[in-house]
């Protein structure tokens, strides 16, 4: 790719990742679809790797900056607040580790399903939200979204929709819900930064990024960031009000779009 060709790809792969990391759209999904579309080549694994690990580091920033207070407050006593964080993470965990050992790959041709069955658990979750307040955050609601964490390691299913459902379904308040779930998502992506690195040393492969490699990474790490606390802030919004119905109506849309993209043999 010349140079302006991989920056502008970059910032649009950097703004798709933060907004959907956050959004209950789906990140992993709208990456699949929009690296296909796209046909974004960075050079080399390893240099496509590295772009990646520099998104989450972006992502990771975005929620860092919006709820610092509470994350600071995670390590004051009581320390329950804190371990009821750790314990939602292992199942990500485990099921992230799996997926890296064995090299999963979920086919394109599914996303269409996993995006319609996030569009019906938003729709429910709003209908349940909707019905009452909640309970304060316990063991109740955060273990039932540790488990929802790790099935949206599927591509098309929603991290934060997810999550947020199994927080919202199993009796908690819809704020600290929200708070919680974008708490889960740091683990998860210095996890996956960390294990993608890994990877990229164990490779032994050199980045050999060329001038507009490392541009385009530094505008994509920025367009992350910026999106993703963008994202947060609109989330944390819609769940105080329970609506989610226009998110749920895009993701139909989107699935039909990639049935769409499958037939004429995109995907």
């Amino acid at each position: 790719m010349g140079v302006w060709e991989t920056v502008w790809k970059s910032i649009l792969l950097g703004t798709v990742q933060g907004l959907t990391e956050f959004l209950p759209v789906s990140s992993s999904g709208h990456l699949e679809l929009a690296r296909k579309l796209l046909g974004a080549d960075f050079g080399s694994e390893a240099a496509a790797t590295f772009f990646d690990v520099m998104m989450h580091m972006g992502t990771l920033f975005a929620v860092v900056a919006v709820l610092f207070g509470e994350i600071v407050s995670l390590f004051k006593k009581p320390l329950k607040p804190l371990r009821m964080l750790l314990a939602a993470s292992v199942p990500a965990g485990a099921a992230g580790l799996v997926v890296s050992i064995f090299d999963w790959n979920i086919p394109l041709g599914l996303l269409p399903v996993f995006f319609l069955f996030t569009a019906l658990l938003l729709l429910v979750t709003e209908f349940v939200s909707r019905r009452g307040e909640g309970r304060t955050l316990g063991w109740r609601q955060t273990l039932p979204m540790g488990f929802a964490q790790a099935v949206a390691i599927l591509p098309g299913i929603s991290r934060s929709g997810s999550t947020v459902a199994a927080g919202i379904l199993a009796g908690g308040k819809r704020e600290e819900v929200a708070k919680f779930s974008f708490l889960m998502s740091i683990p998860v992506i210095l996890g996956a930064a960390v294990v993608s690195g890994i990877k990229l040393a164990l490779k032994g492969e050199g980045l050999a990024g060329t001038g507009s490699f490392w541009l385009g990474t530094a505008a994509g790490t920025v367009c992350a960031a910026a999106s993703g606390y963008l994202a947060v802030r609109v989330m944390m919004r819609a769940v105080s009000s329970a609506n989610y119905k226009w998110f749920s109506l895009y993701l139909v849309l989107l699935s039909l779009v990639c049935i769409w993209l499958r037939v004429i043999g995109i995907l």
